[in-house]
């Protein structure tokens, strides 16, 4: 099972965030094709709640792509949307995330890409949508129920979008 996490908080080419999320699942299936996609939540922007909210979801994909191209695509897909890397955490465009690759343990030669995603269970904004997509899905790390470390966190700023 392949997981990405999906996040807006700038408007581009005259889109919003929310539509930049959906136009994006488009994109990726250039190269996967979307097995399941969340529904769309906003959350407050992090570390800097003054920053405009986001627009999350979570895809299930399928993609012959191996780990690192399956990343390098995604990268081609924010670009595609504007992406500028100018901040850590900042505002952007858009954000794709991969967060599983068949639940297997992976790091790139250069340190780039951990698998599964190190911060899954401390992000309820990608818990949430997850979660919907995929109720019983085990974080690998932990060996615990996603359900169960969303139980742990502040969900009372996600709101469900559509």
């Amino acid at each position: 099972m392949l997981l990405i996490a999906i996040g807006s908080s700038l408007p581009v080419s005259g889109l919003d965030s929310q539509q930049i999320v959906a136009r994006s699942l488009g994109a990726i299936e250039r190269f996967a094709r979307v097995v399941a996609a969340s529904s769309l939540y906003e959350s407050p922007a992090w570390p800097d709640p003054t920053d405009p909210p986001f627009i999350n979801a979570v895809a299930q994909i399928e993609s012959d792509l191996g780990p690192e191209a399956l990343l390098a695509a995604l990268h081609s897909v924010e670009a595609g949307f504007g992406r500028i890397r100018a901040r850590k955490n900042g505002p952007r465009t858009l954000d794709l995330d991969l967060l599983t690759y068949n639940n297997e343990r992976f790091e790139g030669a250069d340190g780039g890409l951990v698998l599964p995603h190190p911060r899954i269970a401390d992000r309820a904004f990608v818990l949430v949508p997850l979660l919907e997509i995929v109720p019983d899905w085990i974080e690998p790390n932990s060996g615990l129920p996603a359900k169960d470390l969303l139980a742990g966190l502040n969900t009372d700023e996600i709101r469900l979008i559509s």
